[in-house]
């Protein structure tokens, strides 16, 4: 089973996309595109279109298959993420009582920052308690773009 990549101009810039043929596995902003393959497994290009979908206004959630690798903590925090609708934001402490375990608040800000597969798993709707944005693992400035493309 080898890794695949693929690569996505989006309008907030490139996008690297990792994975096996049985899903998803990351996604990172690059600086610039890198040697695109021609023999990706569908899997990354029903990705691509989706993300494009998204950026167009045209998708509000995503169906694509995931391979995500991490501690059973971290794959209940990133089901929950899964489930905070589009153009809405919820906090840290919602995220941490409703996968039961309502004192982990900063656990899953940490699960939070190590999501792989930013946007289709949408930690950017994860803000503090009182609304302030927090932290991104791309930068509040991309943070902010999210959301509010979400709600433009």
């Amino acid at each position: 089973m080898g890794k695949h990549v693929a690569y996505y101009e989006s309008p907030i810039g490139w996008l690297q996309i990792t994975g096996a043929n049985e899903g998803i596995e990351r996604i990172d902003v690059v600086e610039r595109c890198g040697e695109q393959k021609e023999n990706v497994p569908t899997c990354f290009m029903r990705c691509i279109e989706e993300l494009e979908q998204y950026f167009q206004k045209k998708r509000t959630s995503f169906s694509v298959p995931l391979r995500l690798i991490g501690t059973p903590f971290q794959m209940r925090v990133w089901e929950a993420l899964q489930t905070i609708p589009y153009g809405q934001t919820v906090s840290y402490a919602h995220i941490a009582k409703q996968i039961g375990n309502p004192k982990a608040v900063r656990a899953v800000g940490n699960a939070v920052g190590n999501n792989p597969v930013t946007i289709i798993v949408p930690c950017h709707r994860v803000v503090r308690t009182g609304g302030k944005l927090g932290g991104y693992a791309w930068g509040v400035e991309m943070k902010t773009w999210l959301l509010k493309h979400e709600t433009r």
